[in-house]
């Protein structure tokens, strides 16, 4: 089932000399289940994308169709009731509260929308993040890969319909981005996980069902 598609996108900022195209008319689609890595270097645009999916910035011209609804046609508070509900984000930089331990960082949406905190789910998920030792940890006690680990289960907590995932091993070391690429890959065959992969890294990119290669804004291959 195709659930997202998008269609002639364009992004520009700044106006006249400034001007600066950061994407132009890209278009793609999305099956369910599918794990997809964006590729390209700093300043192809593909950060500007993911953002784009995400609701978070405003097309220049162009749609993003999440299965049949334009997420540009809804209002800025109903895109961000769309991220809480059904789109995980997974930031470079985790975006992990620093009071707050593993638990409670990833039931943190949960908390944020009122809903129900199933305790055995969060243990299922803290267990699937081998993290059961951890999970009364604050972030500043925490390396980096188990930083992002627990960026992951707060991105799985809402059973999201896609999880975006930005640079997800860029401020990591090898071993460490090599276990954050494994989890996301069980992520996607064990929860069915539908999960688009910004990175610069082809070698991580292969690990992906699709790889859509992006330079100065357009798709430039698609393997």
């Amino acid at each position: 089932m195709k659930i997202l598609k998008v269609e002639n996108l364009k992004k520009v900022y700044g106006k006249g000399e400034n001007e600066v195209i950061a994407l132009n008319n890209v278009s793609f689609e999305v099956e369910e289940g599918e794990f997809i890595s964006i590729i390209g270097p700093s300043g192809s645009g593909k950060s500007t994308l993911l953002h784009l999916l995400a609701g978070l910035e405003n097309p220049s011209s162009g749609s993003v169709y999440f299965y049949k609804e334009n997420i540009y046609n809804l209002s800025k508070k109903q895109r961000a009731i769309l991220r809480r509900e059904k789109i995980g984000v997974v930031y470079q930089f985790y975006n992990l509260l620093p009071n707050l331990n593993v638990e409670e960082n990833i039931s943190l949406p949960l908390e944020l929308d009122k809903k129900k905190i199933e305790k055995q789910k969060i243990e299922e998920i803290i267990k699937f993040l081998n993290l059961d030792n951890r999970k009364k940890h604050l972030p500043n006690e925490l390396s980096g890969g188990q930083q992002q680990k627990v960026a992951i289960g707060r991105a799985l907590i809402i059973n999201p319909t896609i999880i975006l995932a930005d640079e997800p091993t860029g401020n990591l070391d090898t071993k460490s981005s090599k276990e954050i690429i494994e989890l996301l890959k069980q992520a996607n065959k064990e929860y069915k996980q539908t999960i688009i992969m910004i990175t610069h890294n082809l070698e991580i990119a292969k690990i992906a069902d699709r790889v859509i290669q992006i330079e100065d804004g357009k798709i430039v291959e698609k393997i």
